[in-house]
């Protein structure tokens, strides 16, 4: 899902400019005046992602190819304006939001919330999916059973993530009312902004929901609810070819 008009789309003067939000006939429209609207960004290739790792809440750095589409997602948002910039605590995440926003209106700080951390796995840090499935098959089993309460081996499960960084989201929205707000974060907390957005999480969604490296999801959100203005828009990515969708949700090297 996308916005009829990308972000980045500029006037003939080369001032950015950004589509209006439209509901559909017959539905009321948000009050902007109380709604927040978050532009969620999932952070740069790490380089467990490049080794098909799990990393969870492990502190791993950007690869190279992570800093050029930090970069590129960065020329893409130049001169863009935001209420606030906040980050995961994680190097991945901070690192990518801190080149975006030099890049940004007023070069803004950077906020850390250690709520926007990416779901924590546990036992499972640093192995790959041959060893899941040779040391934790218990885990997986259970997994396919039930993948929103199952927990992680000494971590959290998907029910767990999305109370803990949803509360975090809420915050932000209850600070910046009627504001815009650009979040750094991990593939598993971009799936939680979807689900606050549509009001929960549909059945089977979080597997289905395919996050890029650097992509920019856009939500709107109220107190009582919330609306999804785009997913997974890696438009400035288009001449890298193809950049990794494995994080620790899906699972390394599974496709959705």
């Amino acid at each position: 899902m996308t916005q009829p008009e990308p972000a980045g789309t500029e006037t003939p003067g080369g001032k950015p400019v950004e589509p209006a939000y439209r509901p559909p006939t017959g539905f009321p429209a948000p009050d902007r005046a109380q709604a927040t609207e978050f532009w969620v960004v999932r952070h740069g290739e790490s380089t467990w992602n490049l080794q098909g790792r799990y990393q969870g809440q492990a502190d791993v750095p950007l690869s190279l190819e992570g800093r050029l589409q930090a970069a590129m997602l960065a020329e893409r948002l130049t001169g863009q304006t935001f209420d606030a910039v906040y980050s995961s605590d994680l190097a991945r995440a901070l690192v990518t939001a801190e080149i975006v926003a030099e890049r940004l209106a007023a070069q803004p700080d950077v906020r850390i919330d250690e709520g926007l951390r990416e779901i924590d796995v546990g036992l499972l840090s640093g192995k790959d999916t041959p060893q899941l499935r040779t040391e934790h098959a218990d885990y997986l089993e259970a997994l396919r059973a039930d993948p929103w309460n199952t927990r992680r081996p000494g971590g959290e499960s998907m029910k767990d993530l999305y109370e803990r960084a949803g509360t975090s989201f809420q915050a932000m929205r209850a600070r910046h009312a009627g504001g815009r707000v650009l979040v750094f974060t991990h593939g598993g907390v971009v799936r939680v902004a979807v689900g606050l957005a549509l009001g929960g999480v549909p059945q089977n969604a979080w597997a289905r929901l395919s996050v890029t490296n650097t992509s920019v999801t856009r939500v709107l959100l109220t107190e009582g609810g919330g609306t999804l203005l785009g997913f997974n828009d890696a438009a400035h990515l288009e001449a890298m070819g193809e950049a990794t969708e494995a994080d620790d949700v899906l699972g390394p090297g599974q496709s959705p």
